[in-house]
Order: structure tokens, then C-alpha cells, then sequence
């Protein structure tokens, strides 16, 4: 029978329940065990597909078009797995489920309540992923305990050890244990509470993990075991990390999967060499480059969160550090005139939506045309490059996307525009191209070399494209459109030949990345960018007599 653990938070948000959760799922892996993972949000969106990035961060994409909570990307680069819509449920999604059963008259005309039905549907969403091809199901359970808004997840979490057995359910419970500087003391009062606003709700964790800054003490742990009910064994600290990916071996070190398996009877120890190798490049980076991040909600970083993370996974591989620069898209024109993108490695330009910050991105794409520097863009990113090269090369100064001419005289030359087939769509979501898309890459491209192969899927989330009336003219300049969907329509990869890397695709390959094995676009920017970087510093490179070859030193 599938297990289940199920992971709460309190006290605080953002302790990092997402990365517990995944960690936790990567080691019941690596002892053979098939993993998935779930996340249920207490927020009444259907979905986090129309929140302001600045209200929510990243939207993940699955590959079957779900739009989710960025956890699920923790989840898929952790335990590797490609999840789906159904790992992803929000309050909005249940209730809205349960009025249409009312309206359909699944329940016979009984009085619609919290408990049994709406519990009865989260107990649902949970369920439906305990396939038989499944062992364990991991399940978050987004905000605190202690929100009004959280209470019927929980009362449906603890349902579930009755209705699956007690040696099938585990309660997972973060809490902080905070650092009081004045008295110079570590307080496990907040955690004490928490645990019993949890248990009030009829919860007894199984296991506790303490965040903190620095390590906790044994005698703290034996305190919170006394307190909180909880063998000692299974109180694990997680102090702060130099990276996420040494969390899972943090947690085995304080024996969380050993708890959690031993209550679950779950035999084995898990194989770590992989994941310990991976510590190991992440740790051993010593070269760095420094790659601008041109976006438009840079003063949140969540908003690109597997952007970033896709970064580190191709600098992992080649054992480089990535040195950061956000830079705010409305600020890249005074940014040009003080020389700061001059000093850059390489540049991203992700996606987005709306007009704010256009311009900057198109300068930084000229910018990056013209002065050799390694360029990646990602959805709206390959739209600006393209409208840049219609200003620059193809003499169109008036270039841009059907997309900003709300409330504005429209672009006589719609290079981006909206195809025929969506324009009558009025559903924010109806329009949108969303999950996994195929395409067809030109022999020989630069992009088709990076994924070694002529045919490829990646997730997308956008609702423009590439006019096709414009493509002829594009590659007789000099662009290339370098893969295209299987019927020739769209556009989905560009690339300027002659150029170090200037890459744009219409698909989100950060989606896909995992720290073992990086999307092969990041991979080839930060390639492009070390080469640049060295080429700039002359003391970083070496002449091998061997082969009469330029090579790069490791420091």
C-alpha cells in the first residue's frame, strides 16, 4: 500500500517546508523507492497562472500544461521526476470542484459542508496519486499552522492516517528555533507552540525539523522531545546550508529518513555517491562568471527561480560559480552609458508579460548583438531579440508585438503577434500555449548541437509568437530560425550565426533542468561565457605544447 508523509510548517513561512520535502523525497529515492511529490495551497486562486509574480514568485509549468507553485520545480530537480497538474491543488481548485459536484447533484441534495465534502476532496486530490506504480506520496501543506485559511487541510491530512493505516501516514512538522541575540540563546519556545497548535488540530508529528541558524545543541533536542512528545531521535535540526543541494545529506546526517522509514517500515539505507558527488562540483567550483539577469521583476528573485537554478546547474558541470548581476530591466539604458553591461560574461533575458521594461530588454539584447557577448533568451526574451533585430538589422524602427498595442496606435510591423486561431479567446488561460511542445531543430544549428539531437519537447507558457510574414526576411539578414514546430508554423529557436551565443527559444528549458544533468541552452551560455571571461583575463588561460591549443587553468 502507497505511504504517505505529509509536511506542515509553523511558526514562520518561508522556513523551507518545499526544500524539506524534496530532500526528503530525493533520500527515499535513493533507497529505491518510486517518489511523488504534491503541494496544497490554502490560497483561493484556481491556480497561481494570473498572480503578479510579485504576489506569488515563479509560476513552474508541468509537462501537461499545469500551472504551479514553484515548489513543484524543488520537487522535480530533487527527486528528478516529472510531475503534473495533480501535484498541484489550491483552495480555489477544491471548492470550485465541489460546487460544480453540487450543481451536477452528486450529493443528493444534502447540505454542502467544509467536513465531509470539501475534506473528502483534498482526501481525493492526495489519494489520486498513489498509483500502484507509486510507493510513497510526499505532500506539503502550504502556509502555517495557525491560518484560519489552512484549517481544512489539516483536518483532512489527519483523516488520512485513519482511512490508510498508521504505519502508512507520517507527520512531518518545520518550526524555528530562533536566535535571540541579547541573551546570545537558541529558543525552542516558538517550536513548542507550534507543535501544540498542531495538536490541537488532533496532529501529533511524528518528527520535527528545527530550522535554525547554527546548529542546535543535544540537550535542545532533548528539550523539544520532552515537550513536543517527539523521540529525540526524530528531532532533526536543518541549520543554514552554503547550497540547497547539501540539504538532503544534512538531513541524512540527522537521521530524518531513518525516523520517517522506521515509522513507515520501509527497509534499506539509500545510495548517496551520486548526490554526494554532486556536493562535491558544487562545492569544488572555484572559476566564476558574471551573467546579467535583465528582468522585470528582479526585486523579487523567486520570480526566476529555476532560471537561476538552471545557472547553477550548468556551473556546476563545468566547475564555475555564477556571479549574479539583476539587473532591472527600466534601468538598462542608464546602466549602458555607466559601462556595467560591458562588464558582464553573459546575459539572460527571461520571460514575462506587458510593456513595462521592453525597451531596456531590447537595448540589452542590441547591446549583446553588437558587442559579442553571450546572450540567452527565454520566451518574451527570444520576442525581444527578434524585435531587436527588426529595429537594428532589418531597418524597422517601429518593430514590436501586437501584445503592447493596447491603448497605443499599433506597430505597423508586428513582428510578435498573436495567431489567428487565439484572437477570439477570452479566457486569461485560453490563449496561452502551455507544457510540453515538440520541435524540429536544423541540422547542423548551434542549438541542435547543444541537445545533440534534431528533435526535442520543452514547456512553454505564453500566448504570442513569431510572425511568420516576417521569417523570410529574418533569415535572409542573417537570423536563423533554427527549430520550429513539427508543421512548420512557428517559430521556437533563433540563433545568429557568427556570433559567440545568440540564442533565443519561445520555450522555458529551465523547467526541465536538473543539477545532475542542466538544460543544454544554460549549458552552452555559460560555456560562451567562460570562454569570454577568459578570454578577458589573459592570466586565467595557458598554452598546451602538446597540442598547440589555448587551454583554461582551474583557478
Amino acid at each position: 500500500m502507497t505511504k504517505h508523509i505529509f509536511v506542515t510548517g509553523g511558526v514562520a513561512s518561508s522556513l523551507g517546508k518545499g526544500l524539506t520535502a524534496s530532500s526528503l523525497g530525493r533520500l527515499l529515492k535513493n533507497r529505491g523507492l518510486r517518489v511523488t511529490m504534491q503541494k496544497l495551497d490554502p490560497y483561493i486562486n484556481v491556480d497561481p497562472g494570473t498572480m503578479n509574480p510579485f504576489e506569488h514568485g515563479e509560476v513552474f509549468v508541468t509537462e501537461d500544461g499545469g500551472e504551479t507553485d514553484l515548489d513543484l520545480g524543488h520537487y522535480e530537480r530533487f527527486i528528478d521526476e516529472n510531475l503534473s497538474r495533480d501535484s498541484n491543488a489550491t483552495t480555489g481548485s477544491i471548492y470550485s470542484a465541489v460546487l460544480a459536484a453540487e450543481r451536477r447533484g452528486d450529493y443528493l441534495g444534502k447540505t454542502v459542508q467544509v467536513i465531509p465534502h470539501v475534506t473528502n476532496e483534498i482526501k481525493h486530490r492526495i489519494t489520486r496519486l498513489a498509483h500502484e506504480d507509486v510507493d510513497v506520496v510526499i505532500t506539503e501543506i502550504g502556509g502555517t499552522v495557525g491560518d484560519i485559511e489552512i484549517l481544512p487541510f489539516l483536518e483532512a491530512i489527519r483523516q488520512m492516517r485513519l482511512d490508510s493505516g498508521r504505519d502508512n501516514v507520517c507527520y512531518v512538522h518545520v518550526t524555528l528555533v530562533p536566535y535571540i541575540g541579547p541573551s546570545s540563546e537558541q529558543k525552542t519556545k516558538p517550536t513548542q507552540h507550534s507543535v501544540t497548535e498542531l495538536r490541537s488540530r488532533g496532529i501529533q508529528p511524528d518528527a520535527i525539523v528545527c530550522r535554525s541558524e547554527a546548529p542546535i545543541n543535544n540537550s535542545l533536542k532533548e528539550k523539544i522531545s520532552r515537550l513536543c512528545d517527539v523521540p529525540v531521535d526524530a528531532v532533526v535540526n536543518a541549520a543554514d546550508a552554503a547550497s540547497i543541494y547539501e540539504i538532503p545529506l544534512v538531513m541524512h546526517d540527522e537521521g530524518l529518513d531513518r525516523a520517517v522509514c522506521d515509522l513507515l517500515h520501509i527497509e534499506g539505507e539509500p545510495h548517496l555517491d551520486d548526490w554526494r558527488g554532486l556536493v562535491e562540483r558544487v562545492q569544488g567550483s572555484t572559476r566564476s562568471v558574471r551573467i546579467g539577469l535583465v528582468g522585470k521583476y528582479v526585486s523579487l528573485p523567486d520570480a526566476y527561480l529555476s532560471v537561476v537554478e538552471s545557472l547553477n546547474h550548468a556551473g556546476f558541470e563545468q566547475g564555475i560559480k555564477i556571479d549574479l548581476d539583476w539587473i532591472q530591466a527600466e534601468e538598462v539604458e542608464g546602466l549602458l552609458a555607466a559601462g556595467r553591461l560591458g562588464e558582464l560574461d553573459g546575459i539572460v533575458i527571461p520571460g514575462g508579460f506587458g510593456e513595462r521594461g521592453i525597451e531596456g530588454k531590447v537595448a540589452a539584447a542590441t547591446y549583446s548583438r553588437e558587442n559579442n557577448i553571450p546572450c540567452l533568451g527565454i520566451c518574451l526574451g527570444l520576442q525581444v531579440m527578434v524585435i531587436e533585430f527588426a529595429r537594428n538589422v532589418l531597418g524597422l524602427p517601429l518593430a514590436s508585438s501586437s501584445e503592447f498595442d493596447v491603448g497605443a496606435k499599433p506597430t505597423p510591423d508586428p513582428v510578435i503577434h498573436l495567431m489567428d486561431e487565439q484572437r477570439n479567446v477570452t479566457d486569461m488561460g485560453g490563449t496561452m500555449r502551455l507544457g510540453a511542445y515538440v520541435a524540429e531543430l536544423t541540422e547542423g544549428s548551434q542549438v541542435a548541437n547543444l541537445y545533440g539531437k534534431t528533435v526535442v519537447s520543452e514547456r512553454h507558457r505564453h500566448r504570442y509568437e513569431v510572425n511568420p510574414a516576417y521569417r523570410s526576411r529574418f533569415e535572409t539578414s542573417g537570423l536563423r530560425c533554427s527549430g520550429q514546430s513539427p508543421d512548420g508554423k512557428l517559430v521556437e529557436f533563433i540563433e545568429l550565426p557568427g556570433h559567440p551565443y545568440w540564442v533565443g527559444t519561445q520555450a522555458h528549458p529551465e523547467f526541465k533542468s536538473r543539477p545532475n544533468r542542466p538544460a543544454p541552452l544554460f549549458r552552452g551560455l555559460i560555456s560562451a561565457a567562460a570562454h569570454r571571461h577568459d578570454g578577458r583575463n589573459p592570466a586565467l588561460l595557458s598554452f598546451d605544447d602538446s597540442t598547440g591549443n589555448e587551454q583554461t587553468s582551474s583557478s
